[in-house]
């Protein structure tokens, strides 16, 4: 059998052209709606900022953006891989929003300490969670001072903690002399908790009397310490704090300070306050100041 002449059948075998379809127009249905409204939400999610409340914002608007696209990804039969990308993430980002909006309710606080840390700490950027565990480490108690009591007693009471004035007003004395106020939210016993080494101890050197009924929040050394050392971030916080505390009440006291002849004393030099008063008198050539106004010769 002789083979067929595939010349004189004349057949040709010609290549196939592979065309691929061109986007003529715009699509304008429904799911090209939802496509677009899934990458505004995206858009908006990245920028959210830092924080629990800025997480809250970011796994939100992701979770809306990938919620749509899972929506269109669903609307074509041809998308398969897209929805299951689409809708795993948007699971996941669920999932985040609703871990940080239970972290958060979770991290709430008393009204005194949400004042605390509103007026002391939410300036300075401390987060919630920082927050936290400075609140931890006091055991989340207030304490009371009734009025006329002392928190703290010249020469008698030791330093072994460091405290803030949550409410009412407190007057400090030495020798019976008065100094000055401390006011809601100002420590009350910054300048001893400053002038001790860890390893140091010491007791107040002025009295501190309520004029009122006052509250405050109080951190043992020791516990405080550990805090420190396991955070030095809250260490620079607290370093920071307690020397503008030290720093205002410097300042108050200098505008206050004068002497039987009407000299102001610059605080910023050696202490006056435990000196004899004969000691004192020798001093004044040199802790004399000129009043605002006056010329010196």
């Amino acid at each position: 059998m002789e083979p067929p002449d595939f010349e004189a059948m004349n057949f040709t075998v010609e290549p196939q052209v592979t065309v691929y379809p061109l986007c003529e127009e715009w699509r304008d249905s429904s799911e090209g709606s939802v496509f677009h409204l899934a990458h505004i939400f995206l858009f908006l999610g990245f920028m959210g900022g830092s924080g629990f409340y800025g997480l809250l914002y970011l796994f939100t608007f992701l979770t809306l953006g990938f919620f749509c696209a899972t929506l269109w990804a669903w609307s074509d039969l041809c998308t398969t891989d897209a929805f299951l990308w689409s809708f795993a993430l948007f699971g996941v980002c669920s999932g985040q929003a609703l871990h940080v909006a239970y972290r958060l309710r979770s991290v709430s606080f008393e009204k005194e300490f949400q004042e605390l840390y509103n007026c002391l700490f939410k300036r300075l950027g401390v987060s919630l969670t920082h927050f936290g565990k400075i609140v931890s480490c006091c055991d989340a108690e207030i304490h009371d001072i009734e009025e006329d009591h002392c928190f703290a007693i010249e020469g008698k009471t030791p330093i072994d903690k460091l405290s803030v004035l949550l409410s009412g007003r407190i007057r400090v004395t030495v020798n019976g002399e008065f100094l000055h106020y401390i006011y809601p939210f100002q420590f009350l016993d910054s300048p001893e908790w400053d002038s001790l080494r860890p390893s140091e101890e010491g007791v107040f050197q002025v009295t501190l009397r309520a004029d009122n009924p006052c509250r405050y929040v109080a951190w043992r050394r020791k516990k405080l310490y550990l805090l420190f050392a396991k955070h030095r971030y809250i260490a620079k916080i607290f370093a920071l704090v307690v020397r503008n505390d030290i720093a205002e009440k410097l300042y108050s006291l200098n505008n206050k300070a004068f002497d039987s002849s009407g000299h102001r004393y610059d605080l910023r030099l050696p202490s006056y306050c435990h000196m004899p008063g004969t000691e004192l008198e020798k001093t004044d050539a040199f802790l004399q100041l000129p009043v605002q106004g006056e010329r010196t010769a």
